[in-house]
């Protein structure tokens, strides 16, 4: 009777775990409110998601609206309960009105609910629902092993399982489904001064509405335009040319240690790349999924409960979506060139960028937008001057990198993009500033606690 009624209550996602009250022979645990507190779950739960965003090769920016979802689930469900010190961002973020409340008097494992809530949005978001399922499996396994009793652990898991659905809803009236049917962007090789295409695959432009994406916090898209991008022009005294042999020349007198940078800060999802007759995709890390693990790390450094963990993670991701949609906004507003199109055709036909270039218009950078927005919030929330070690790209058989501080690693995140060659200085630089403009805003805006 116990398994029917829940199955009824919850979404396919958690069914696997619950075999194992069938055979119960956990032993009662009196501190497992304690124990199941432990921010190590909800690290897996964000390598999890990151797994399947990289496998399902989503981009950057579409990356940054499920991080922000699957995270805003995860809050909302974590500081429902017994945290009157946490607010809920109800009423705070853009359309997202009042959320479900625990039933008064009952007893709850808050963390096991944000993990459900949190594993229901990541799955509903991505394409590997078996996948996701699987890892929603391990780790509420590890919620039961930590004794939670049965009573609790039904509970915990149909709110969690509600709090999803609820965001899930919220999620469905941002824009996203209708941009998908919208007309691609169109180029024009009769203009010289337009983004094209570039190799070796030659993409369509990405997502050119996704300034018509609803925000979490910003008025408008437009709310911080960066300063006007460089006019083009192919005349050798000009400012432009100067900025595009800049690139070149930094190309062409690259270090062994500029490359290393470049190749750290990758983070492009789905790199084609080709050797010879071999084209291949590479794929790693996005920029919202690198600065999220950078959260990870550092709190775990700082050693921080679940609720500031938490905290930590949502006002990130927060910022990141935010940041995404104000970047595109002025990408597909002054369209400028890429390098790589300008350099091949007015300074070295055979240039190549140390990266493959992404396929979407130059100005301004999303690296260096995205690292600044996060580094900012990190910086309010954890301390502008704390040192840390980023251990994201080990698993692509990169060194870890330690850093004096988030700002130090933004500023290197968007330098690479510059080393890379496939951004002139100045969409770096003000990318960089647009972020962290982004990044101050949501620490004011967003109020998570009393």
């Amino acid at each position: 009777m116990f398994y029917t009624k829940l199955l009824k209550k919850i979404s396919p996602i958690v069914i696997p775990i619950l075999g194992f009250w069938a055979c119960d022979n956990t032993p009662k645990n009196p501190n497992f409110q304690k124990d199941a507190a432990n921010t190590e779950y909800a690290y897996e739960a964000l390598t999890a998601l990151t797994t399947v965003i990289k496998h399902d090769l989503f981009p950057p920016m579409i990356a940054s609206r499920i991080y922000g979802y699957a995270h805003v689930a995860s809050y909302e469900a974590l500081v429902a309960g017994e945290a009157p010190q946490y607010l809920s961002l109800s009423g705070q973020l853009k359309g997202l009105d009042a959320l479900p409340k625990p039933e008064a008097g009952k007893e709850y494992c808050y963390p096991l609910a944000s993990a459900v809530a949190y594993m229901k949005v990541g799955k509903k978001l991505t394409f590997s629902e078996d996948s996701m399922t699987n890892y929603a499996a391990a780790i509420l396994a590890k919620f039961k092993a930590a004794g939670v009793p049965k009573d609790v652990f039904q509970r915990s898991v149909a709110f969690g399982d509600t709090i999803g659905g609820a965001i899930i809803k919220w999620s469905s009236k941002d824009n996203y489904l209708q941009m998908r049917s919208m007309p691609k962007y169109t180029v024009t090789p009769q203009n010289p001064t337009r983004w094209k295409p570039t190799a070796p695959g030659y993409d369509d432009a990405l997502e050119p509405h996704w300034r018509k994406l609803r925000p979490y916090t910003l008025d408008s898209a437009a709310q911080f335009k960066p300063i006007p991008a460089t006019p083009f022009d192919t005349v050798k005294s000009s400012k432009f040319y100067k900025e595009a042999y800049e690139v070149y020349q930094s190309v062409k007198d690259s270090t062994p240690d500029r490359i290393a940078t470049a190749w750290y800060w990758d983070d492009n999802p789905s790199a084609l790349n080709n050797v010879g007759h071999v084209n291949f995709i590479r794929k790693k890390i996005t920029p919202p999924g690198h600065w999220l693990h950078i959260t990870m790390y550092a709190t775990r450094q700082q050693k921080l409960d679940i609720f500031k963990t938490t905290e930590a993670f949502v006002q990130v991701a927060i910022a990141e979506f935010d940041a995404f949609i104000s970047c595109w906004d002025e990408k597909y507003r002054s369209e400028v060139i890429r390098p790589e199109t300008y350099i091949s055709k007015y300074i070295q036909p055979e240039f190549t960028p140390i990266l493959v270039t992404p396929p979407f218009p130059e100005y301004t950078s999303g690296h260096s937008m995205a690292s600044g927005a996060a580094a900012s919030v990190l910086g309010t929330l954890i301390g502008k001057n704390v040192a840390f070690t980023d251990s994201t790209e080990v698993i692509f058989g990169i060194e870890p990198r330690s850093y004096k501080s988030f700002d130090e690693a933004a500023a290197q995140a968007a330098v690479s993009r510059f080393y890379a060659g496939i951004h002139y200085r100045p969409a770096v630089d003000e990318g960089l500033k647009q972020g962290r403009l982004i990044g101050e805003y949501v620490s004011r805006k967003i109020k998570t606690r009393r």
